[in-house]
């Protein structure tokens, strides 16, 4: 703590000299209480590393939730000037290429569901593909494959997995334009093929909740969302697809590195200017990557609305299963902000962090200018989730982003020795939730304990005034690999 120097009650500075070769500052987002936990993992010399890089303007960012990365940390934002010497970094985006999160309200209440819980959540298990290498009943592939690749969620709506005003709620329609399979391996290809419309394993997870409390009764109207609410979110990426592009492609940026002469204190934040061969084609492959995330997402909540029309004999429609939003935390985007009072292009690496945009940008469907974007942040499966809506602040600090998430206090590793010898079902029925997992050992690693407390994250980015409460979510029941 000696070595950042105090902002405010909410914002902390690592100044430039922390380490050599820093281009700006770096800003992190959090409250005194937090500080002892972020200076054990190494992730303020993230910070300062990242503050290194060819382009960078403002600061480098880090969010509440920040730990321990590859490259950039988890939580971390940067932003590289593309009109001169930015850069790409595929470390400032991650493995998990587009690992985001996907919010369905329902007209369900909790007393429709107390006495069917266990039934709903056994009935998502066997319906939705969960754990390590887990398949799917789609099965893509030739010019289909590319269609996936190339249209995102559209592409998934189009075959019946979803209904069209689910592109509307989602970030981007739920695509990146200039996408270009060409540039895909064939064993990132053969890696994804039978993985789309599954949940994975690790942090990834579907969860059913209630609408615990309304902090802003007007945005959580606009939302669809009120108390007593069941709602259910879908936290997932771009699965093995999208981790072989970033192992690729990492190959390629170190490579790039000595060609472009660009020095890096951590050359898991290799790089290549945005104008250069290796930088579009990582973006037109990573924009593949995006597209699989957002298609999986699509079919992951399709197979969820069968769930709960099986269960309750209604369809979803009649059960009011509209998306609320679906927003990413793992991705670069092109994009225009305001710095020193000059308009500029920029590419926003957000890794574990998540669009805020403000009300009235264009981006914004139009049913929600008036109130700023869907901020959608996941806790642990014991403890609550929030949505919050996005700010002007945000978009004038941080690049238009917040917090992704509680941010992991344990590594996996950690958490397995904190909980040996206990018994975990004890462990999970101290949380009150009813819990389905395809292995015990994810159950282990992903208890609450091993997570900051989402409230205290939460705090942090609505009192800093990057993102606004809207409402909080209660967990009674999850699905996980």
């Amino acid at each position: 703590m000696a070595t950042l120097k105090k902002i405010d009650d909410y914002r902390w500075m690592v100044p430039k000299g922390y380490k050599p070769g820093m281009r700006a500052p770096g800003i992190i987002y959090t409250k005194e209480s937090m500080l002892k936990e972020i200076e054990k993992d190494q992730c303020i010399d993230q910070v300062a590393n990242a503050a290194t890089l060819p382009g960078i303007v403002k600061a480098s960012l880090a969010m509440p939730d920040i730990h321990y990365g590859y490259g950039l940390p988890i939580g971390g934002v940067v932003a590289t000037n593309i009109s001169q010497e930015g850069v790409i970094t595929p470390g400032g985006v991650g493995f998990d290429i587009n690992c985001g999160v996907r919010l369905l309200r329902t007209n369900l209440t909790l007393e429709d569901l107390e006495s069917r819980l266990e039934e709903l959540i056994d009935t998502l298990f066997a319906t939705v593909p969960t754990g390590v290498g887990s398949r799917g009943p789609l099965k893509i592939k030739g010019g289909q494959y590319k269609e996936v690749l190339r249209k995102g969620a559209a592409w998934a709506v189009e075959q019946g997995y979803g209904w069209s005003d689910d592109l509307d709620n989602t970030e981007s329609r739920g695509s990146i334009p200039g996408a270009d399979p060409s540039l895909v391996s064939s064993k990132a290809q053969e890696r994804g093929k039978d993985q789309l419309g599954t949940l994975g394993s690790g942090n990834h997870f579907l969860e059913v909740q209630v609408v615990e409390q309304v902090f802003n009764e007007r945005l959580a109207s606009v939302m669809g969302l009120e108390q007593g609410q069941i709602t259910v979110m879908i936290h997932s990426g771009s699965r093995g697809f999208g981790h072989q592009v970033c192992t690729d492609f990492l190959k390629v940026m170190e490579r790039a590195l000595q060609r472009y002469q660009i020095q890096v204190p951590d050359r898991q934040l290799a790089c290549a200017p945005y104008n250069s061969q290796e930088g579009q084609n990582y973006l037109a492959a990573m924009a593949c990557a995006a597209n699989y995330a957002w298609a999986n997402r699509q079919c992951l909540a399709h197979w969820t609305r069968q769930a709960f029309s099986k269960v309750f004999g209604k369809s979803p429609q009649a059960l009011g299963m509209r998306q609320v939003y679906d927003v990413a935390h793992n991705i670069v985007k092109i994009e225009e902000h305001t710095v020193n009072g000059e308009r500029l292009r920029l590419a926003v690496h957000r890794k574990g962090a998540t669009r805020a945009f403000p009300p009235g940008h264009p981006e914004l469907p139009p049913h929600y200018r008036e109130t700023g974007q869907p901020v959608i942040i996941p806790g642990d499966m014991g403890r609550a989730s929030y949505v919050l809506a996005g700010t002007l602040k945000a978009m004038e600090e941080t690049f238009g982003s917040t917090c992704h998430g509680a941010g992991r206090l344990l590594s996996r590793q950690a958490a397995k020795r904190a909980l040996r010898g206990k018994s975990i079902q004890e462990e999970i029925d101290k949380y009150g939730i009813y819990a389905r997992a395809s292995s015990k050992a994810t159950l282990v690693e992903e208890m609450p304990m091993a997570y900051k407390d989402v409230d205290d994250v939460v705090e942090v980015v609505h009192k800093a005034g990057i993102a606004k409460l809207v409402v909080k979510l209660r967990p009674l029941g999850v699905i996980k690999g």
